[in-house]
Parts: structure tokens; sequence; C-alpha cells
């Protein structure tokens, strides 16, 4: 299916380009009556935002998904989460698998890219346990969700909420289908109190985002951890810090703020779904337009680390701040290279990770000022909804729909940018040279 196209383009290049061309065949779809309640047209430029944000499993959106867009809208938007999710690549190679055809190296490779995993070896095997996986997960998702939904808005419409709600939430999308209920752009306010709720909708989110090699190791060793990959263990140790560290600081910073009054349960419900969902979710159980300067900055920090590699989640990785910290921490205490769980870390994967953290956050910062500059909106906010979109999260403080069409534009190029990778994006226009044979001599430079 890609032997052709990977001829004539580089493997970031057919990532870039692939991407590039389902977002542009969801907007057109998305443009047409049959889309929206109305019946009417739907702009290029919100069929666009939209469009890149349900491939790439945002959440950012300029017109309320259950109130502007009908069931077939709503229906091309969640096939889109889908395939942006586990990656149009995989869904390529399923339907290669579905008709019996065989799976070239070239495609292999470029399947491995997409994953970003580190060998060949064993990624058909690697998908397909992916793909049962995410089916079992999202219909366990939804069927749990159903027990809420189905006695609240009747067998059809609770039906279809449970299974958009599921994939959603699975593929760390963060669209919701509440608006007709509760009213446009409320997300999952309604339900901050309610357990069932939440807890299916952090449990997918967490699933979905550890990422598909922190599964196959899982099912391979079980409750063994010492036997786990050293990626799995700075994934899981990673993951578990970030949500409880993020749910108790988000606590301390709101409890006499946007969760005061609230019960107790529902207080930590609240702190709990925040930090879970900050991590490129982009479903919110509070107001954030109304939370403190400190918890948006903190919602900041989470989004902008997000998921982990190799999962529908976007941000810079969980491993790759593992390894940054990982590094700090050695070189303060004079050791050689970065030492974690008694492994060392290689210097490519050490390089990788600082160029990610450097070209992220320059790309945020001049997104953020573009946007400061052409707009007069709180700097906050801005970079609230940039860090938002960079890390494929969906969150907002509300002022998404009030953006001029070129920070639109902005935040459209960070959600692509933040699901292909920033370093994979950087690819596709250099092709990547073997070591020279003849180097330039070494100069030491004084830093720090």
């Amino acid at each position: 299916m890609f032997t052709k196209i990977q001829r004539r383009f580089t493997h970031a290049q057919t990532l870039a380009i692939g991407h590039f061309m389902v977002i542009l065949i969801g907007a057109l779809i998305l443009m047409l009556p049959i889309s929206s309640q109305s019946g009417a047209p739907t702009d290029f430029l919100s069929s666009l935002f939209t469009s890149t944000s349900a491939t790439c499993v945002t959440g950012l959106i300029v017109v309320d998904t259950g109130t502007h867009w009908n069931f077939f809208g709503q229906l091309v938007i969640i096939l889109l989460i889908q395939i942006g999710g586990l990656g149009f690549v995989s869904i390529g190679v399923l339907f290669s698998m579905f008709l019996n055809k065989r799976i070239s190296l070239s495609t292999r490779s470029l399947l491995q890219e997409s994953l970003n995993v580190d060998k060949v070896g064993g990624i058909i095997r690697l998908v397909r346990k992916a793909l049962i996986g995410t089916l079992i997960f999202e219909g366990a998702g939804a069927i749990l969700l159903m027990f809420r939904f189905i006695p609240q808005f009747g067998l059809g419409t609770g039906l279809w909420m449970s299974i958009f709600h599921s994939i959603s939430a699975f593929c760390n999308a963060g669209f919701d289908i509440l608006g007709n209920f509760f009213g446009a752009y409320s997300s999952l306010e309604s339900y901050a109190g309610d357990p069932l709720v939440n807890l299916v909708i952090m449990s997918l989110i967490v699933i979905g985002g550890i990422g598909f090699i922190v599964w196959a190791d899982l099912l391979e060793h079980k409750w063994h951890f010492k036997k786990y990959r050293l990626h799995t263990k700075i994934v899981l140790i990673t993951t578990v810090i970030l949500i409880f560290g993020g749910a108790f600081l988000f606590y301390i910073f709101e409890k006499d703020g946007v969760l005061l009054g609230r019960p107790i349960h529902e207080q930590i419900l609240c702190s709990l779904f925040s930090s879970v969902t900050a991590r490129t979710a982009g479903f919110n159980s509070i107001d954030f337009g109304a939370v403190r300067q400190c918890s948006a900055l903190l919602m900041c920090v989470l989004m902008y680390i997000g998921g982990s590699p190799g999962s529908t989640a976007g941000g810079i990785k969980t491993s790759t701040i593992a390894v940054l910290f990982g590094s700090l921490v050695s070189s303060i205490r004079g050791n050689h290279g970065c030492n974690l769980f008694k492994r060392q870390i290689s210097s490519d994967a050490m390089r990788q990770a600082a160029n990610v953290l450097i070209l992220t956050l320059v790309l945020a910062t001049g997104a953020i000022m573009t946007i400061c500059a052409i707009q007069d909106l709180n700097m906050l906010d801005v970079a609230f909804e940039v860090f938002s979109g960079l890390g494929t999260v969906g969150m907002t403080t509300g002022i998404t729909r009030d953006l001029v069409p070129v920070s639109r534009v902005i935040i459209i190029l960070m959600m692509y940018l933040g699901r292909i990778g920033t370093m994979a994006f950087a690819y596709s226009f250099f092709e990547k040279k073997n070591v020279p044979a003849v180097q330039n001599p070494v100069e030491k430079v004084m830093v720090g």
C-alpha cells in the first residue's frame, strides 16, 4: 500500500504527508451541508480546525461538537479520531492484513517509525496486539458508560454517547457530544462528582496513553516489574508520579478556588481527573477558565510532557522528561552518563531528548509571541492554548473561539506538529546523514 509512496519520499515525509491528507479529506467532508445540524455548509477554516483537532487527537474546537455537527458529522469526527489515535499507517496495515496481503519490509520500517519503536522485528505482532487491545478497551469502556448514558438519554442516544466518548477517551482526543443536553462547550462538568464516568474515562485515557510497547511488555511479564524493559519501567513510574503529583498540587492550589464548596469525594475526583486529562486527553470536569494562575501553569507543564511514545497521546513524552531529569541528576552527582534502574541511557537517546525539548520550546515560544502580537489576549491563556495544541491535549481556558483566523492557523500548525512529532517534521526536510569519515577538530566551549 505504501511501497510506491516510499520510493519517492522518506519515512518522515510519508508520515507528514499522510497526516496532512487525512486532515484535508476530513475537512472537506465536514464542510458539506450533510455534516451540520443546520444543513448549511461549514466554513473551511472551522472544518479544517475540527479535522486537525480530531486527526491529531487534540480536542480543541471552534464549534461545539454536540450542537453543531449532526450524527454524520460526529461519525466523521470519531473516525478521524480513531485513525489519528492508531495512526493511518497502522490502519493501512490492518486493511492489508484483512486482504491477506504481504507486508513489505519498507512498510514495516515505516510502521516502526510511525509507532516510535526501536526495532522492525515483531512489529506486525505488535500492531495486531494493539488493534485487538484497542477494540477490547474501547468496547469495555463503552459498555461501562452505557450504565450511565442509556438510562439518562435512552437506548439509541445513550449507545452512541457511550461509543463516542469511549473512543474519544482511549484515543486521548477529548471530544464530547454532550452540548445538546448540558450546554455548548460544557464537556464533562455535569459529571464532576460521578465516580463511574470519571473512573472509566480516566482509565481509558491512561491505558491509551502509556503506549502499545508497554502493553506488550505487561502482557508478557504480567506483574513481574523486574522483568520489564527499561522503557516500560520509566513510563510506568513517570506516569504514576505525574498523575498523583499533579492531582495533589491541583488540590492544594484549588481547594479554596474552583473546588471550594464541593463534597470531598468530588474534590478528589476533580483533582485526579484534571491531572489525568492534562496529559493529552482534553476533557474537563471543571471550568479551566476559572482556575488560579498557578493551576493553569501546572496544567501547561503536564500538557507539555504529555503521554508516552508509541501511544495515542502527544506531548514531548514521559520517557523524554525522565531521561532529561536522569541526565541532570547524574551530572549533578558527577556520575558518568545517565543511569536509570541500573541501566545506562545511550548518548543518542539523551541527545534526542534534548533536541525535542529545545525544538518544542522554540515552537511554543514563537507561537505564543505571535498570537499575543496579533491579539490582545492574556499571555497565560495563550500559553495554555498553545501548549494544549502542541501537546495534542484539547484543554482550554475558553479563548479558542475568540482566536482570529491567523491565530487559528497557528494553533492548527501546533496540533499538526504535536501529532506527527516536531523532530519527525524536521527530519522530513533534511536527509539523515551518516557519520563522516573526516570530522572537524574538537574544541571546548564554556557553557553554564
